[in-house]
């Protein structure tokens, strides 16, 4: 499905070339979810967005190489990337509301989907948004940052992708919203050869949806191992420190 090969990741300036990635390692299979659990500011959106060249190419260079299904995307012109996260690789940006045209209201993102009424009104449903009549009049700025991100997981899963990528899904939504998130995202993990990718601070809901998680500290990445084998790894400080300062907040 993906595999991953960065060997570095540089922010460059005029006056400065500073690595903020390296060494990124990892294979995503199909049919499973795996997440990259790190602290704020550890480099995760970055990670995610050079996976498919969302980051702006005057300030960032990337060494290294993404698989897709066998292709190599950095050889991709923009066009055909475009394409590509049009159909097959859908984004859930942390701050979904700025993910959004601000001149073009919501019914132009449903009207690219090319589904039938009832379907795009039984995944908002699901999601407890308001109906197509409401929705559809709506402009990206009229929504909370909670509800952009339920609008732009209904858009991502009617695209009907073979990877949907997260970044720091329950942010911006309550507990009874992040179950419904889970149980959609294992759902759509086991349908033909569909993959998730996710990076969160939130231990609780990565420990529930993943099948391996890894963890990314000061540039580097882990491992990726199941749930059980990374909550009782002790030879990394930083983790630790991260899992005990977690569970001082569930607590």
């Amino acid at each position: 499905m993906l595999e991953v090969n960065i060997s570095e990741l540089c922010l460059t300036t005029l006056n400065e070339k500073r690595t903020i990635l390296n060494n990124i390692k990892f294979s995503l299979p199909s049919n499973k979810i795996y997440t990259i659990l790190g602290k704020n500011g550890s480099g995760k959106s970055t990670l995610l967005k050079s996976l498919t060249g969302l980051l702006e190419e005057k300030s960032y260079k990337v060494e290294g190489y993404v698989l897709f299904e066998g292709q190599v995307l950095f050889s991709f012109e923009h066009k055909k990337l475009m394409a590509i996260r049009k159909d097959k690789i859908k984004y859930i940006f942390q701050d979904a509301v700025n993910s959004f045209d601000p001149l073009k209201k919501l019914q132009y993102y449903f009207e690219l989907l090319v589904k039938n009424k009832e379907e795009i009104e039984t995944t908002l449903d699901y999601f407890l948004l308001p109906g197509t009549e409401k929705i559809y009049s709506l402009h990206s700025y009229e929504v909370s940052g909670g509800m952009a991100q339920r609008i732009s997981f209904a858009l991502a899963l009617l695209a009907n992708p073979r990877l949907i990528i997260l970044d720091e899904p329950t942010s911006g939504i309550d507990p009874a919203i992040a179950n419904l998130f889970l149980l959609k995202l294992k759902e759509f993990a086991d349908k033909n050869d569909n993959s998730v990718l996710l990076v969160t601070q939130d231990v609780t809901f990565a420990k529930k949806v993943s099948d391996k998680i890894a963890y990314l500290s000061e540039g580097t990445l882990s491992e990726f191992y199941t749930v059980r084998d990374f909550l009782t790894r002790k030879e990394n400080q930083s983790l630790n420190q991260f899992l005990e300062a977690n569970q001082k907040i569930e607590s």
